[in-house]
């Protein structure tokens, strides 16, 4: 048995409880996780939050997309992408779903060595957040040399938008609130704040234009100033704006495509967060049984970084 968080129908976040769940032993091609620490994200509230439809026969619906653990038992042909799984391992689990528990059950193709240089709240958190942010930066081509305008750059996602970005020798130019302004500094990204004003203040940081934008909040203001600032709508991406970016003939993220060019950059960009070259931080720990405070809460203003549940 393993305690697990569900959402028990559709609504806010009181829907959630904690259940008593069996879990089977692993077949061939699996792997049972004790779990360290858990990744939140916004998509766990927003699936039960009827953004995708109310289809009571998905109830109740099993939370989580992300954590870091140790393997505790294994099935036959247990290799992950980058080699073969042993009890022992220290892993990290992403883009298998039902990962708000205490042991998970979990195909290896969603299973990562961790790089010992992470300590478990961070590698919960992540590949979400790097393959988000690679996948946006892959979208619009951004190469050394080039200008681009990050929007929310003090975000989960959007900081190591930042970070990556900065890697491959680009300028960024960052939109943040002004208490964010010395992180994005010290990521090597120059600050803006947003409100009125965003595009003069943006021109001003970028005199010779921009070569491509990266919406990682999903507000008007920042589909209207990219729009404006660009010439080439295939250089502004959103991974929140989806409706405006149907209307106005933009990129978004997500997708088979997508999830395919995440999946094959996940090793690279573990290596990558072991090596230094971008963090992740950590804003906030919950007990797994809080989760639906840290989904209330992430849904308001919150410290800047990753929301953590720890079983």
């Amino acid at each position: 048995m393993t305690r697990a968080a569900v959402a028990a129908s559709y609504g806010g976040s009181d829907v959630i409880e904690i259940v008593e769940r069996e879990l089977p032993e692993p077949s061939e091609g699996e792997v049972s996780i004790a779990v360290k620490a858990i990744g939140v994200n916004p998509f766990d509230y927003k699936s039960y939050s009827g953004a995708f439809g109310t289809d009571e026969s998905k109830l109740p619906i099993a939370l989580g997309s992300e954590a870091s653990g140790i393997v505790v038992a294994v099935g036959g042909a247990a290799e992950g992408p980058v080699g073969p799984i042993a009890v022992g391992d220290e892993v990290i689990v992403s883009g298998h779903t039902g990962t708000y528990a205490e042991t998970i059950l979990a195909p290896a193709r969603f299973v990562f060595p961790k790089p010992a240089e992470l300590n478990w709240n961070v590698a919960a958190g992540v590949l979400a957040a790097a393959g988000t942010a690679y996948d946006a930066i892959e979208s619009v081509g951004v190469e050394r040399g080039d200008t681009v305008l990050v929007h929310g750059a003090a975000g989960g996602v959007g900081s190591v938008v930042a970070q990556l970005a900065v890697a491959r020798g680009a300028t960024v130019i960052g939109t943040a609130r002004a208490q964010n302004h010395d992180a994005l500094r010290a990521y090597g990204a120059e600050p803006v704040e947003y409100g009125d004003g965003l595009i003069d203040r943006v021109r001003a940081a970028a005199p010779n234009g921009i070569d491509a934008a990266i919406d990682a909040v999903g507000t008007d203001e920042a589909v209207d100033v990219s729009l404006e600032l660009l010439t080439d709508r295939a250089k502004l991406v959103t991974m929140a704006a989806f409706g405006r970016a149907s209307a106005d003939g933009f990129l978004t993220v997500g997708g088979p495509e997508s999830m395919k060019r995440r999946r094959l950059a996940s090793p690279s960009l573990l290596e990558q967060a072991g090596a230094g070259v971008f963090e992740v931080t950590v804003a906030k720990t919950f007990p797994l049984a809080d989760a639906a405070r840290a989904h209330t809460e992430l849904q308001s203003t919150h410290p800047r970084g990753k929301f953590v549940l720890v079983p």
